[in-house]
């Protein structure tokens, strides 16, 4: 669900799970770090088709932003491994999820519609203050400066000074930073769709404080999130470099 629904679908669902005591807080810190990821709609449809104009370019993305998902899944097969599993609230019944019936169905349809239009104002929301804060940056000329404080590193790993603003933006909020990336002329337009891989895989921290408003509730830690969204970045821009540079049809640049 968190691959088809996307942000912050993953999180509510491991939320849901640790309140109603079907997995342990160490298990839903592991689930929490690779469960939660960008849908096809927008990968294939926004980023490929929308701002790269290839379908070829979408897949390849959600291919690799799904690699990305499961690798980081194994890796964290051992966070916290040594621990063991506590006893779960089963006996709870309050908590257990409740079975669906004529006589409830109403309930459970009405809260499941409040869940998620709560969800769609949430992601909303931070979209529209992530945006007015990257505006405020780019006025104030707080965004220029920081691009020319982190160009070094980027020219360092072979990034051109041109992607520093839109990769900022990205760290900041998701949407607007791969269209600005996806907006930057270049002959080597692989360059666009790896940082765009990455940005795909990190989330943002935008997405980052949406994960915590639901997370919290639920006390479940954000740090295994942050690492996860960290190393599945890297790990999608890494997928995405292979496959560029092995399957020709994949590569566009002039």
């Amino acid at each position: 669900m968190g691959i088809v629904s996307g942000y912050p679908m993953g999180a509510k669902i491991v939320s849901s799970f640790k309140s109603q005591g079907i997995c342990t807080n160490e298990e839903a810190e592991r689930l929490i770090a690779f469960t939660n990821n960008s849908g096809p709609l927008f990968i294939i449809g926004t980023v490929g088709i929308g701002l790269f104009k290839d379908t070829n370019t979408g897949i390849l993305l959600f291919v690799t932003h799904i690699l990305a998902c499961l690798t980081v899944g194994f890796l964290f097969r051992w966070w916290k491994s040594r621990k063991k599993r506590t006893a779960l609230l089963k006996e709870n019944s309050n908590a257990m999820p409740s079975k669906i019936s004529l006589s409830n169905l109403g309930e459970i349809l009405a809260n499941s519609i409040m869940s998620a239009i709560n969800t769609i104002f949430l992601i909303g929301g931070f979209i529209v203050l992530f945006s007015v804060i990257i505006s405020i940056f780019k006025s104030s000329g707080i965004l220029h400066t920081v691009s020319d404080f982190i160009n070094p590193v980027l020219n360092a790993i072979g990034i051109p000074a041109s992607y520093s603003e839109g990769i900022i933006t990205g760290l900041l909020e998701l949407t607007n930073g791969v269209c600005n990336i996806a907006m930057i002329n270049n002959k080597s337009i692989s360059i666009n769709i790896i940082i765009c891989a990455f940005l795909l895989g990190f989330g943002g921290i935008s997405i980052t404080l949406q994960i915590l408003s639901i997370t919290s509730k639920a006390k479940i830690s954000i740090k295994p999130y942050i690492v996860g969204k960290l190393l599945q970045g890297v790990f999608a821009a890494f997928y995405t470099y292979i496959f560029l540079n092995t399957f020709w049809f994949l590569n566009l640049d002039l």
